[in-house]
């Protein structure tokens, strides 16, 4: 569309983009379907975000004359590369999809095509997925995926079918995208729920497992302090080979994003260690190159180190100290905080003279006076200082230090 003037009312006032299902709402104002569903259902707004109306009807009425007028403008201008809008597909219909779980119900032969026909709904928008929700979907995916307790007893096709049908289920329950309240209602009233999605991230395929972790994350982030501590170091581990195996990215972000979360509850950071967490995210500094997955690693080597058993964990890896002082400048300003939070740990508590050493020679001493020289973040300036304090009778004029970085060492 480079060099093609839209027309101004083709135009969402939310997307400011070409509208392709434009519907209007009680108070005169044409929107783009998804935008406005996604204003209305998933950010839990109740104006109209032109004229800051409360709406006292979410009803959103089809805007066909527009919709035919934008095509007519598209086939106009095909030329110039802008391609005919579809015409749009009406949103499901409540009933249908009561129908659906009936029939899923009914004749177990034909659950996992129902369950097909129940993801591709969840991918048609916003108001699909609300209306799969008020359907009482979110309850028969619920109980799908526990039905995978039992799925590793049945043998042959029957279990075969039940595996398929639980692996649509956690799909479809992750498009969803499941209110907080709802979320919290399941975890609240259904310990089973979670234990079937640890089985799943012990037994399933990789996709499933990483659907299964992505929905840990979401249960977590809205769960009572006493499920956050009452987790099995069983789940702790199962987590960690999550990340280990890197089914995907989106996969392996969650379960950094859950092992922030959990860690700092109760004996959670003990279990991680157990779990082999410190080694993976270590390993992870190493061979990854996203700096988001990196700030999450080292937040989570951070809250390890917190800990006896994790700061040993952190000294047995060989590469351990080097590349936490490696991402310090490298990744970003919250990263290398976390970073310095590191090492002063270390240095505080498990400074024995090979460690100290160690952070010699491969550069932790000359960083943290870089530190000191470059960084404008005051606390980090300050933990570098004291960790530079702190053993000034080994560091100080070693040859280790560049000589340039010599004055930027702090007296004591």
């Amino acid at each position: 569309m480079d060099g093609i003037e839209i027309p101004c009312p083709f135009l969402c006032p939310i997307s400011l983009q070409l509208m392709r299902d434009p519907v209007t709402l009680s108070t005169g104002i044409t929107y783009d379907r998804d935008s406005i569903e996604q204003w209305l259902f998933s950010c839990k707004n109740n104006v109209c975000p032109v004229t800051k109306q409360v709406l006292l009807e979410l009803d959103l009425t089809p805007n066909h004359t527009l919709r035919r007028l934008i095509q007519a403008w598209c086939t106009l201008n095909a030329s110039h590369g802008i391609e005919r809008i579809p015409t749009p597909k009406i949103p499901i219909d409540k009933s249908r999809i009561v129908k659906l779980i009936k029939d899923a119900k009914m004749f177990p032969e034909m659950q996992v095509k129902c369950l097909k026909t129940l993801r591709s709904i969840s991918l048609e928008g916003e108001r699909n997925r609300s209306s799969l929700e008020a359907a009482g979907a979110i309850e028969f995916l619920v109980s799908i995926i526990k039905s995978y307790d039992s799925s590793f007893e049945i043998e042959s096709n029957e279990g075969s079918e039940v595996m398929k049908a639980s692996d649509e289920a956690l799909s479809i329950l992750y498009q969803i995208k499941v209110s907080e309240s709802r979320l919290k209602s399941i975890v609240s009233n259904d310990d089973e729920f979670v234990e079937s999605l640890l089985k799943i991230l012990r037994n399933g395929s990789y996709q499933s497992r990483a659907y299964a972790t992505m929905l840990l994350k979401e249960v977590f982030e809205v769960a009572d302090p006493i499920h956050l501590i009452s987790l099995t170091p069983e789940f702790f581990s199962e987590i960690v080979r999550t990340l280990r195996d890197q089914i995907s990215q989106q996969a392996s972000k969650a379960a950094l994003k859950l092992l922030v979360e959990l860690c700092p509850w109760g004996r959670n950071r003990i279990k991680a260690v157990e779990g082999g967490a410190v080694f993976v995210m270590v390993e992870l500094l190493l061979e990854s190159s996203d700096k988001r997955a990196s700030e999450l690693a080292l937040v989570v080597l951070d809250q390890l180190c917190g800990c006896a058993e994790g700061r040993a964990e952190f000294l047995n890896h060989g590469a351990g100290l080097a590349m936490v002082s490696k991402k310090i400048f490298r990744v970003s300003h919250g990263a290398s905080e976390r970073a310095v939070r590191i090492l002063l740990s270390i240095s505080r508590f498990s400074a024995t003279p090979r460690v100290l050493q160690e952070m010699l020679q491969v550069g932790v001493v000359a960083k943290l006076c870089l530190v000191l020289q470059l960084d404008n973040s005051y606390k980090s300036k300050e933990k570098a200082r004291e960790i530079l304090k702190l053993h000034a009778r080994v560091w100080r004029n070693h040859a280790c230090i560049p000589s340039h970085l010599l004055p930027c060492y702090p007296s004591s």
